[in-house]
């Protein structure tokens, strides 16, 4: 196992095996999804972390995440999304949001780097960087993101999914929207992948011979 691995399977052990540091509280257990909030020093915007359980392969939840056209349907907030670039393991998209009233849209360029554990688990971190597109008359741009997504296989076609983020919006956000965001986004994200990555499990077993 190469240094870079180890680090990338140890970081997702601590992840994804429940709530590691103290400040890491339960905010919402419902349907089998778990979302913890934390609070991030110097921002006046928490963090979240919905972990899951998914009965679908790491391979069928890796692909569901790089087709873009079919992320945007179940990432929580996206309105547009498409590539960039890629180089070596990273990945440059362009995301764009559509966010309930009074939020105004914001846009993002986010590099995605992607390890896969010696376990058969991949972990995925976002970052938001400068450049690779112009500003968009009308949208703001997120400058300011960092985030995680792991796959970690359970046996049996199931996989534990963890999604972390933190962001600063930029712009004003209300309060009670910033707070509902923090509950809906991961739960919202993790309820509709998993239905969309377990029909098309049961897709690929009737499709097998």
């Amino acid at each position: 196992m190469t240094p870079a691995t180890r680090c990338a399977a140890l970081l997702a052990l601590l992840l994804c095996s429940g709530v590691q540091a103290d400040d890491w509280q339960l905010a919402k257990d419902e349907d089998g999804i778990q979302v913890y909030l934390d609070q991030v020093p110097g921002s006046k915007y928490q963090r979240f972390r919905g972990v899951t359980q998914i009965k679908a392969s790491v391979s069928t939840l890796s692909d569901l995440q790089e087709n873009l056209r079919v992320a945007c349907k179940w990432l929580y907030g996206c309105a547009t999304m498409r590539l960039l670039d890629v180089e070596g393991d990273s990945t440059w998209v362009y995301l764009t949001t559509d966010l309930p009233w009074p939020a105004s849209p914001r846009d993002m360029v986010i590099r995605v780097q992607t390890e896969r554990t010696d376990d058969g688990g991949l972990v995925r971190r976002l970052s938001a960087v400068a450049g690779k597109v112009k500003r968009a008359p009308g949208l703001i741009r997120v400058s300011q993101l960092k985030g995680l997504w792991t796959l970690i296989p359970k046996g049996d076609q199931l996989t534990e999914v963890t999604y972390q983020l933190q962001a600063e919006p930029a712009g004003d956000i209300p309060s009670w929207l910033a707070n509902q965001f923090v509950i809906d986004a991961p739960m919202v994200s993790l309820r509709t992948l998993r239905a969309v990555a377990e029909r098309q499990g049961v897709r690929e077993e009737d499709d097998a011979p």
